[in-house]
């Protein structure tokens, strides 16, 4: 039986591989945790079987693959996508945990993105912050990781600009080695050629996390970060959304996003 060819030329067979490879896992590990011999993924791998669309999401839990990517090893097996991509907007319950979520955060700015860190939606405390970027960086979409580097946008007002975007850079480069999501290798490249300042620290703070050190309209501010995704995703949307919280990482920030204009301490 011969696997069915997407218009890239890509098989069904290697895409499976390719993200065995990725994954750094053997045919025999793949196979004994889905549950098929190694002969059969062998087979599957090399376009000598075409696996059923169940077999392809047993074989996708295993090597943790996104659902956007699922929809393509359905596609080179020859069957529909499985796995519906709607707006935000559409999500119902799933958009309401998203705002119940950003509105429960504040006063610390909180922002939902999606996989290439553009903006989904905010809270009153972000859009703060946020509200002075220039109109080519203020989008839509605002990506925040472009509006933070670069030189127009936030990244004149970061104090340890070198360390925060070495982490950054870092953090891009690891979800797209999870992810391969398309644009992000761009976003990196970009996000690259802004320049590398010196790397600083400041100990007082950097023993637990690294900081985002900045200087704002309201006064000096350090923040830590936390990122929440959802559970056991079945929309390709509302797989690759992360909400990203900022919290104040000293009692001076702390004390100041308090007193911003507009949030709900």
């Amino acid at each position: 039986m011969t696997t069915t060819t997407m218009g890239s030329g890509e098989t069904v067979g290697m895409l499976v591989k390719r993200w065995r490879e990725r994954r750094r896992r053997s045919q025999l590990d793949v196979s004994l945790a889905a549950e098929l011999s190694a002969k059969h993924l062998s087979y599957i791998e090399t376009g000598r079987a075409n696996p059923s669309p169940e077999m392809i999401e047993r074989i996708c839990d295993e090597l943790d693959v996104p659902l956007r990517e699922r929809n393509r090893f359905h596609l080179a097996a020859g069957f529909a996508p499985v796995h519906p991509e709607r707006p935000l907007a559409d999500l119902g319950v799933a958009q309401d945990a998203v705002r119940a979520v950003l509105a429960g955060m504040e006063p610390n700015p909180a922002v939902a993105v999606n996989v290439c860190w553009d903006l989904l939606a905010a809270n009153q405390a972000a859009q703060t912050f946020l509200g002075g970027l220039p109109a080519d960086l203020a989008g839509p979409p605002l990506n925040m990781l472009r509006a933070t580097l670069h030189p127009d946008g936030l990244a004149s007002q970061v104090h340890n600009l070198g360390q925060w975007r070495a982490h950054v850079l870092r953090r891009v480069r690891r979800q797209l080695e999870r992810t391969a999501a398309q644009g992000l290798a761009d976003l990196l490249s970009e996000l690259e050629g802004y320049g590398a300042p010196e790397p600083t620290t400041n100990a007082a703070i950097d023993d637990l996390v690294v900081p985002l050190r900045m200087t704002t309209p309201y006064g000096d501010v350090a923040f830590l970060y936390a990122a929440t995704v959802f559970g056991s995703p079945r929309d390709v949307t509302l797989d690759e959304i992360a909400i990203e919280t900022f919290f104040p990482a000293d009692t001076a920030t702390a004390q100041l996003l308090r007193s911003l204009p507009g949030t709900r301490a």
